[in-house]
């Protein structure tokens, strides 16, 4: 069985109403070029540092411009749409990073809460996703008629234990939107995408940021397509657009009946000397 994913790759601002029409008309051109899955980055609508201005711009899930317009672009194309992530409204005083599973009648199939939060000090760059955003607890296999899609957003990436439990429980494709900041991205976006593929046998599809935004972050694109045997199928740079993949989902059976590593694993503990 085939399948032909798009992924969209953005430099994301500060004005969702922007967004969901550039969002709108790149899922349209996806779709006309053959795609039936298509994936978003991490922070879809909206990418701001100055937390003071965006909280004016992050509504509730309910009344979110972005989120709507994808739900009608999905409706309009006929296609699965998994928006990585928005910055939304929490049913408390923090805001929640959440992504979806839009059908192609544009219901909404699947939701996801990042799970792992970024709070990070890189040099002279500081971020500490935590102090504005609640952490998400349920981790999530959406069905589609392709298999289980296991959602995932950015940081969560370096957590392998979150991509094993996904796998195991049903995830033929992971998705990892993201929106890497530079030095993380050069030294560990592809080789962490590639053995997350290889540890799961599952396909990893990486729909990213990349550029320099307006809020004066940079972002390190590379966009990719990761098989269940390691070899990158796609890797879009750094310049925005859509790219296209066909998945072969019979590699995830044959990946995993050459390595069963998922079959294999056994519990331990860890005995001091």
């Amino acid at each position: 069985m085939t399948l032909t994913i798009g992924l969209v790759q953005t430099t994301t601002g500060i004005d969702p109403a922007v967004e969901a029409g550039a969002l709108s008309a790149r899922i349209a051109d996806a779709a006309a070029q053959g795609a039936r899955l298509i994936f978003t980055p991490e922070m879809s609508g909206l990418l701001d540092r100055d937390r003071a201005r965006a909280a004016g711009r992050i509504c509730a899930e309910a009344d979110d411009p972005v989120l709507a317009a994808v739900r009608n672009a999905a409706a309009r194309a006929g296609v699965w749409v998994q928006l990585g992530s928005l910055a939304l409204k929490g049913p408390r005083e923090k805001f929640v990073n959440r992504g979806f599973l839009i059908s192609p009648n544009g219901d909404i199939a699947a939701r996801y809460a990042k799970i792992h939060l970024f709070d990070v000090a890189l040099g002279s760059e500081s971020w500490r996703e935590s102090a504005a955003y609640e952490a998400g607890t349920d981790a999530v296999v959406a069905a589609t008629p392709w298999g289980g899609l296991g959602l995932t957003i950015c940081y969560d990436l370096r957590f392998p234990a979150l991509h094993r439990a996904l796998a195991t429980a049903g995830a033929a494709i992971l998705s990892v939107p993201a929106a890497f900041t530079r030095p993380t991205g050069q030294a560990h976006w592809h080789v962490l995408l590639r053995a997350r593929a290889i540890e799961t046998g599952c396909f990893v599809v990486a729909a990213a940021q990349t550029g320099a935004h307006q809020d004066g972050r940079a972002t390190y694109g590379h966009s990719l397509v990761v098989a269940p045997w390691g070899e990158v199928l796609l890797d879009m740079g750094e310049e925005p657009g859509i790219g296209l993949a066909t998945l072969d989902l019979d590699q995830v059976a044959i990946a995993r009946s050459k390595v069963p590593a998922l079959e294999h694993a056994r519990p331990f503990r860890i005995v001091a000397p």
